[in-house]
């Protein structure tokens, strides 16, 4: 049976489909679903995401067929017909992307009757079944996703040597996914290719539309984007490896090193790169030694987040802070070979520290795992507990750190209380930022 969530920090598939559509170029996203769902889902993706605005005719410009009672009895079919004609005379875009709500699935709409209508008539219209039920934000990412590389990349039997894909940093629930994604892609740049991320600053449709010439794909993550790089290898026979996202000098290394080793590159020179990653690297970290020993800055610490973010930033915290990140509590929806999959990222530290790894979706048990972990105070007069502490999550876990009295600070969707623009945390140069807002937090009172 289906486990209830109390405070999701996630919208659903057609939220998640509507994000991955509204992230890139020149692509407009057609609703096709009931009155209010449209609204809803520009409401969390703005307001829960860093204040990310609306966008290029998505927020509350979303043309949606707005299906209500007339449609749910006789069919919506017409309906949709309708405002793809009327969105394609009004809205310049280079593709239209028709998705479905939970309603007009329930009631059989078929949306290719009516984007088959749309044939040849000078613009590209596809879709795909999104409605709600079918899972969160990361599902209809992997929709969206998978459609594309069906639908709409070109088959491309002549592959090019230099040219990779990459993906798995999911845009939007990825808060900082801009930013993110435009550090990565400066890392392998830096290892001699060239990179397509779809979603990144730059990107065309047609980087995306010939993709299919890319000689390997990368999928940052363990469980995001997994199934459409099976479906793009299927369709395209360009083979795909996975790489956990990495945060700091210990993930990031081992980060090049796999892509390293996974492309045929020398490893003297994926070495060099990364050495002239860690100069600058630490030459930054320098600055702060004397403050964070003075000041004795670290810190217990709880990380809150998704699969990608919970195992970077508990490496980046034990390994390049020196931080103890003895709780991590995954919120996810996983099966078992995923769980056991990601358990063993949290092995293997150069500190020594292995966390306690619990996989939970409700906001609610983050409390009781705390006290779970470093006990409750019996009037001990040297009662170790959580504190020094401090919380990594999202703007759910700001009630938590408040009854902790913890300093906290937000990394993962949903945010509310950050505005974000080019931010980012990936890599050497994001880990730099991240340590400034982390320890920020803690001298933001002096």
């Amino acid at each position: 049976m289906s486990k209830f969530v109390e405070r999701p920090r996630y919208v659903c598939s057609l939220g998640g489909a509507v994000g991955t559509i509204k992230a890139l170029p020149r692509t407009v996203p057609i609703l096709h679903a009931a009155t209010g769902c449209g609204g809803n889902v520009a409401t969390a993706l703005n307001q829960a995401a860093g204040y990310l605005g609306s966008g290029y005719c998505s927020g509350q410009a979303l043309p949606s067929t707005n299906t209500s009672e007339r449609e749910i009895v006789f069919g919506g079919e017409e309906r949709l017909s309708e405002q793809i004609e009327n969105t394609l005379k009004l809205i310049d875009g280079d593709l239209y992307f028709v998705v479905t709500g939970c309603m007009v699935e329930m009631i059989g709409d078929n949306i290719n009757n009516s984007i088959k209508a749309f044939d040849g008539a000078g613009a590209r219209v596809i879709g795909a079944e999104t409605g709600g039920f079918h899972g969160n934000y990361y599902k209809g990412y992997e929709i969206v996703l998978k459609t594309l590389f069906q639908e709409f990349v070109a088959k491309n039997p002549v592959k090019d040597s230099r040219l990779l894909n990459l993906w798995g940093i999911v845009p939007i629930q990825d808060v900082f996914w801009k930013g993110n994604i435009a550090i990565i892609k400066d890392l392998l740049v830096k290892l001699g290719y060239r990179v397509n991320t779809f979603f990144g600053y730059g990107e065309t449709l047609d980087d995306l539309k010939h993709a299919g010439a890319a000689s390997l794909n990368i999928v940052v993550s363990d469980t995001f984007g997994v199934e459409a790089a099976q479906v793009f290898e299927e369709v395209h026979d360009v083979p795909y490896i996975t790489a956990p996202f990495p945060i700091g000098d210990q993930g990031t290394a081992r980060f090049l090193r796999t892509l390293g080793h996974a492309l045929g590159i020398e490893p003297a020179f994926v070495e060099k790169v990364i050495k002239e990653e860690q100069a600058y690297y630490y030459s930054y970290f320098e600055r702060i030694a004397d403050v964070y020993s003075d000041l004795d800055l670290q810190r217990y610490a709880v990380v809150v987040g998704d699969s990608n973010y919970t195992q970077a930033l508990a490496r980046f915290l034990a390994d390049d802070l020196g931080w103890l990140p003895e709780l991590v509590v995954i919120t996810d929806f996983l099966n078992d070979e995923q769980k056991e999959l990601l358990e063993g990222r949290f092995a293997d530290y150069e500190s020594g520290i292995k966390p306690e790894v619990v996989f939970d979706t409700d906001a609610s048990n983050v409390g009781k795992y705390i006290a779970r972990h470093w006990g409750q105070s019996k009037g001990q007069r040297y009662f170790e507990g959580f504190n020094p502490g401090f919380i990594l999550g999202s703007a759910i876990d700001r009630d938590t750190a408040e009854k902790l009295k913890a300093p906290q600070l937000t990394v993962t969707y949903p945010i509310s209380n950050r505005v974000v623009l080019d931010r980012g945390y990936a890599g050497y140069s994001g880990a730099l930022r991240l340590t400034e807002d982390l320890l920020s937090v803690l001298v933001g009172n002096r």
